[in-house]
Parts: structure tokens; sequence; C-alpha cells
């Protein structure tokens, strides 16, 4: 009874810390389980601010899974915003690997070629210039006109909501729960 009743608890803690109930909490166990190959933890995924995780637990794969959670539109405006915020600090952290406040140029190259690398057609050079085009993109919104000589030191957070104003995160950044059940009915 201890075991079981320490289970709850914990389900409990991952249910106000991550704001999943424990159905999506089990549905994501079991997706965890498949990806960790049934281990306790899943090699060599992108983790918070700290850049590159060597392995993270189930209880980090939820807090990051969090960030992909629908927001609430029950809430208020402000708790809205609040939670569009977190989403886009997360993305943010995603792109600035080594935690300085500013995605550079080089860690803007690094991010495209890493998700471009599955795609047989892009060339390296490709990816690079797609960064480059889109850091271009992001100097001429957050800084307007520049000069010749001026260099643009890379993205900080203010400049990163700039660039995401009037872009809906939810349609961009969210985890869908299915019944696998009635899906299996369909077929």
């Amino acid at each position: 009874m201890g075991a079981a009743h320490s289970a709850s608890e914990e389900v409990r803690e991952l249910e106000g810390k991550t704001g999943f109930s424990s159905e999506q909490i089990e549905q994501l166990h079991r997706r965890f389980k498949q990806l960790s190959g049934d281990q306790p933890t899943i090699r060599n995924l992108r983790k918070g601010p700290s850049g590159l995780a060597d392995e993270i637990n189930f209880e980090d794969f939820l807090t990051i899974m969090s960030y992909f959670r629908p927001i609430d539109t029950t809430l208020g405006e402000e708790q809205v915003e609040l939670s569009r915020k977190e989403k886009l600090r997360f993305l943010f952290h995603m792109y600035d690997s080594d935690s300085d406040g500013r995605i550079t140029l080089e860690e803007y190259r690094n991010v495209v070629e890493e998700l471009l690398s599955g795609n047989p057609h892009i060339e390296k050079e490709s990816a690079r210039s797609i960064a480059d085009g889109a850091m271009m993109e992001a100097a001429s919104v957050c800084v307007g006109q520049m000069e010749p000589d001026q260099v643009y030191e890379g993205i900080t957070f203010e400049d990163f909501l700039k660039i995401w104003q009037g872009i809906d995160i939810e349609t961009k950044m969210h985890v869908r729960f299915l019944n696998m059940e009635t899906i299996a009915l369909c077929h």
C-alpha cells in the first residue's frame, strides 16, 4: 500500500508541476518508454537553457513536454500572455546553446543545419544561407536599417519576442493527445 500511495503522490506532484492530467502523464510515460527502449533515461535530447543534455529522465521529459501543452484559454489575458512567453523562452533557450542571453549567427546556423540535416535535398551551404537570411531578417525587424559597418550581435529575448509578435505560437508549438482506441475504430 505504501508504494502505491507514494506513486499516486508522485503523479499528483507531476500534475501540479507540469499541468498534465494523470491520464496524459500515463500516455507520455508510455511514449517515454518507447523512446528510451524501456530504459530509465533518453539519451541526446536538447534540454532547456543548459543546451544539450546527455540524458534526461521521465520527470525531465515531462517538464520539456509541458512547454508544448496547449494554453488554457479560460485563463485571463495576462496569464495567457505569461504562458505564451514561457513557451517562447523555452524555444529561445533551444537556440541559445551557450546560455548567454543572445542567439548568435553561429548558434542559429547550428540549429538550422541540425534541423535540415535529415533532408537529402538541402546541402550544408544552403542551410547556412537560409540561416544567414533569417538572421538578416531578424536584424531588420529588431534594429531596423543598419549602417554598412554596423554588426548585429545576435537575437536577445526581447528581439525574439518582437520577431514572434503576431505569430500564433499555439499552432507552432503544441502536443496533442490522441485516443488510440478511437483511431483504431475509424480504420
